[in-house]
């Protein structure tokens, strides 16, 4: 198991800022925003739902068994929501068509149970796709598959495997090579990189992954801190719950709050630069991005979220704050 570990750290450390010309650079960065502005015009009530815990764990553990980089992991968690998000979609509209027709409906029982068991099979397929896009790194062969699935007691044939990953290119309309919040976070800082930012890009990069990591592990914890802080209310509406589903699919707001919180990490006395600077590539308000990066930072540091208290304009009183009370 340690040869896996050294090897991801190895390209960890191979990544390179600054080697890609400034046109090309701006390029990328206007394809992500207007990317970002379609997913989050697009994002409906239910994205997130299949973002949990267990199963984001699940994807980064196998994802690292089999020795993939960590987009492929990103990429896997953002094939299967979007999937999971399609099957329940597609149920809910056969369950209003026979209503409105007033048909006999499908025993519901029998299909939750069908969905149930082929799961671990569709998150699978999720990261053998994931893989394929990565194809210049590794790809994850059909036997090395069967013979994960047969280990958790899982019995499946290579026919099987093809029509599992069939069904899931189907259902997204073969769109799989979707945006990832790492693509943000990669872009902004080879921008800052190049705007003078004080702190290296390279020595925010390995904590901007395990940030993300973080913030993919605790998904619904963050976004809900950032929800009552947004709302200054600490038990949200159901109405805004669902009005705020557009800032989970907000990636570049991600990204900028990752960035935010691994800078104040790596050298907080250079916090207020890059920030700036963030909000000067994105257009992103200065107390959006401090209020995201101290939602991450609450939850890395192990400090209880602030409930009904008044939210400062500016992140550093309250993140020493945070690293102040968890060390008591």
């Amino acid at each position: 198991m340690q040869e896996p570990v050294r090897s991801r750290l190895a390209s960890l450390s191979d990544f390179q800022f600054g080697a890609v010309a400034t046109e090309t650079i701006e390029d990328a960065l206007l394809h992500l925003a207007q990317q970002n502005e379609r997913a989050v015009q697009g994002a409906a009530g239910r994205m997130g739902s299949f973002r949990e815990t267990r199963i984001v764990e699940f994807v980064f553990l196998l994802s690292e068994q089999w020795c993939l980089e960590k987009s492929v992991s990103y990429q896997a968690v953002e094939i299967l929501e979007r999937f999971m998000v399609k099957q329940a979609e597609n149920i809910c509209r056969q369950a209003t068509t026979q209503l409105r027709e007033k048909t006999e409906p499908q025993n519901w029982k029998a299909l939750k149970e069908q969905l149930f068991n082929k799961f671990i099979l569709r998150l699978v397929s999720c990261v053998q796709l994931a893989s394929k896009l990565s194809f210049h790194y590794k790809i994850i062969s059909n036997v090395t598959v069967l013979n994960f699935l047969q280990s958790l007691g899982y019995v499946h044939t290579k026919e099987e495997l093809l029509e599992s990953e069939l069904d899931v290119l189907k259902s997204l309309n073969f769109q799989i090579n979707l945006p990832t919040p790492l693509a943000y976070v990669e872009m902004l800082l080879e921008v800052l990189g190049y705007n003078g930012c004080l702190v290296p890009a390279t020595q925010l990069h390995a904590t901007c992954l395990t940030l993300l990591d973080l913030v993919y592990l605790l998904h619904e914890p963050v976004y809900e801190s950032l929800l009552r802080a947004s709302i200054e209310n600490s038990i949200p509406s159901q109405l805004q719950g669902e009005k705020f589903a557009s800032v989970k699919e907000d990636f570049m707001l991600l990204g900028v709050g990752i960035i935010a919180a691994s800078a104040f990490i790596q050298n907080h006395e250079c916090w207020s630069q890059v920030v700036e600077h963030l909000q000067s590539i994105t257009g992103i308000t200065l107390e959006s991005i401090a209020e995201f990066s101290y939602a991450i930072l609450t939850h890395s540091v192990g400090a209880n979220t602030p409930g009904r208290q008044p939210v400062p304009p500016h992140l550093e009183a309250r993140a020493l704050r945070a690293a102040t009370s968890s060390n008591t």
